[in-house]
């Protein structure tokens, strides 16, 4: 999240902690599928998990479609697809920022 934010000058990606009560039914999810993967939701409602979802807001923080039009290349959303489950399965083992709940109990069910 902090590339999207550097690259998002103009301040038009929300990011918002699914910890946060409320957060998942505001849009759509359920808590099982936002611990699981990232979730990027438009202003019309369609909803991008995992991959698509970086890619989709990557193309939004830096206002061009080429992160989208990368990833629509045969081959290139498979590949995205699997880099990304196999990193979220194993987030707890990398290194990064503290999670949500330890930097802001009080925000956490």
């Amino acid at each position: 999240m902090r590339l999207i934010e550097t690259l998002d000058r103009d301040c038009r990606v929300t990011a918002v902690p699914y910890q946060k009560p409320g957060v998942p039914a505001s849009s759509g999810l359920t808590l099982e599928e936002c611990k699981e993967a990232a979730w990027a939701v438009s202003s019309d409602g369609r909803r991008y998990r995992g991959a698509g979802a970086v890619n989709v807001s990557l193309a939004v923080a830096t206002g061009t479609a080429l992160p989208l039009l990368v990833y629509a290349l045969p081959g290139i959303r498979q590949l995205e697809d699997l880099t990304y489950d196999l990193v979220a399965t194993n987030r707890s083992k990398l290194p990064g920022v503290e999670p949500h709940c330890k930097q802001h109990p009080e925000e956490c069910r």
